[in-house]
């Protein structure tokens, strides 16, 4: 295994730039149940699906992703995603976390360190997300990185085979707090 390239340190964790060969490892995440309950998807990705998507994500600008790692051990524990609509500088965040590497508040630095990314470096204006409104753990990390409430799309989602509500966040770059260590 080659070292990361580490694009922007953290204390805990770090984004680097994905690695190929750790697709097998996104592909176990993306398909782990809990996974799919917290996206709403309500199905499994096959191999093939997700290696295309690989492929596809890698030639376009406008869908940043980014390999979480732990900063001490540098395994990668998750991912995430910026995409960006260029016409109106604002882009849609999703992050994907290792089953083994949920409930330990990595998603808060993680989601942290993206919205730096897309503040200072992709010079966004906003960044949003949607999240299923059961999902508190996930709430409670996009709002302690810096998203605020922004509406509701009723029964837009579906949590445990019954429909629920979506939530949208979104955070501005001066709302958002300093990064960590700074």
């Amino acid at each position: 295994m080659t070292d990361p390239n580490i694009l922007l340190p953290g204390k805990r964790v770090s984004l680097a730039m994905p690695d190929r060969d750790h697709l097998p490892d996104y592909h176990r995440w993306e398909n782990d149940p809990g996974t799919i309950l917290g996206f709403g998807t309500q199905v499994p990705q096959s191999w093939e699906v997700r290696a295309g998507g690989w492929e596809a994500a890698g030639r376009n600008r406008d869908f940043p992703q980014f390999e979480v790692i732990t900063t001490e051990e540098r395994t990668p524990v998750g991912l995430t995603t910026l995409q960006i609509d260029s016409a109106v500088r604002t882009a849609e965040y999703v992050i994907l976390l290792a089953p083994e590497a949920r409930g330990q508040g990595l998603a808060t630095e993680a989601t942290a360190l993206t919205l730096r990314w897309a503040f200072e470096y992709a010079a966004l204006r906003m960044v949003w997300l949607k999240v299923l409104e059961p999902n508190a753990a996930g709430i409670t990390a996009y709002e302690k990185a810096g998203f605020k409430p922004a509406g509701r799309l009723r029964q837009s989602g579906y949590w445990r085979g019954r429909p629920c509500d979506e939530l949208l966040m979104d955070a501005l770059a001066e709302e958002v707090p300093a990064p960590l260590g700074s």
